[in-house]
């Protein structure tokens, strides 16, 4: 994806998940109290209401529930089509990150394995997947 990505704002909230890519993981935050995972970042857990939250590393595997191929050139530098998807991490039912698959979009399909990548950009490391496998 060449075309010039319009880049999160970094805040004490969010950060963490938007650059733990320079450690090469993917954080995502996790209930001490409880276990669950959850994203994006609350104050609370989600599932228990407690307040002992915070950024852990998670396997930065899963697989896509659902996808949607781009084709609309929303800037001059944006002339390939890309897959934005769903992507359920494996550690936990329901837990998604939502982003983009760089892969042939002929070759993205529901329930692929997928595994995180990071693209640097500015102090910001995005989260992107790629096939798990090496291929489509």
């Amino acid at each position: 994806m060449g075309a010039q990505r319009k880049l999160p704002v970094l805040n004490e909230d969010t950060g963490f998940f938007w650059t733990s890519g320079a450690e090469g993981v993917l954080k995502i935050q996790h209930c001490s109290d409880c276990g669950n995972w959850q994203h994006p970042p609350m104050a609370l857990c989600g599932r228990c209401h407690g307040g002992n939250v915070g950024p852990a590393p998670v396997k930065g595997t899963g697989g896509i529930k659902t996808f949607t191929v781009n084709v609309q050139a929303w800037t001059r530098d944006l002339t390939e089509p890309f897959v934005y998807a769903a992507i359920e991490l494996d550690e936990q039912d329901g837990l998604y990150v939502y982003s983009n698959v760089l892969a042939p979009v002929e070759q993205v399909r529901s329930g692929q394995r997928v595994k995180v990548t990071f693209e640097q950009h500015e102090d910001v490391w995005l989260p992107l997947f790629v096939p798990e496998n090496g291929n489509g």
